[in-house]
């Protein structure tokens, strides 16, 4: 009986810290519960300057590391995009080598599973008339 106790208190730390592990290597949050987590895709081009539009998606539907990944990926995987997703603010800063499309940065983050619920900027580069809208709304929405 005297060391029953302390085997079955090592045993149950033992069973916390695997199971710790294998949240930590799998993302923990809800996306990466029962699967691995989602790699995170560079782009090529890391060079700030080549960069001279940029703008803040506000994201809905972000609630662990992984969806920020999967929203990071998705923008990433388009051609002259270069984003960072921050899962506290559940915002994206994106930056671009062209004038903003909100309608094609939409589709890309929808995609992933997730919508933009509002695009801002302010790069004194980008005028009002310069973000593309398909729905003629305002330059800046919602935050």
């Amino acid at each position: 009986m005297r060391y029953l106790i302390p085997a079955i208190v090592a045993a149950a730390v033992f069973w916390a810290l695997l199971h710790i592990r294998k949240k930590a290597r799998r993302g923990g949050g809800c996306c990466g519960e029962h699967e691995e987590a989602e790699k995170r895709r560079r782009v090529s081009d890391r060079n700030p300057f080549h960069y001279p539009y940029s703008v803040e998606l506000k994201i809905g539907g972000m609630t662990c590391e992984n969806c920020a990944r999967r929203v990071e990926n998705a923008l990433n995987a388009m051609d002259g995009v270069w984003a960072k997703a921050d899962i506290s603010a559940h915002k994206a800063a994106v930056r671009l080598k062209q004038p903003p499309d909100e309608a094609t940065l939409s589709r890309a983050v929808a995609g992933a599973g997730y919508v933009v619920l509002g695009m801002i900027s302010d790069d004194p580069q980008i005028k009002p008339s310069e973000i593309k809208r398909t729905d003629g709304n305002r330059h800046h929405t919602t935050r």
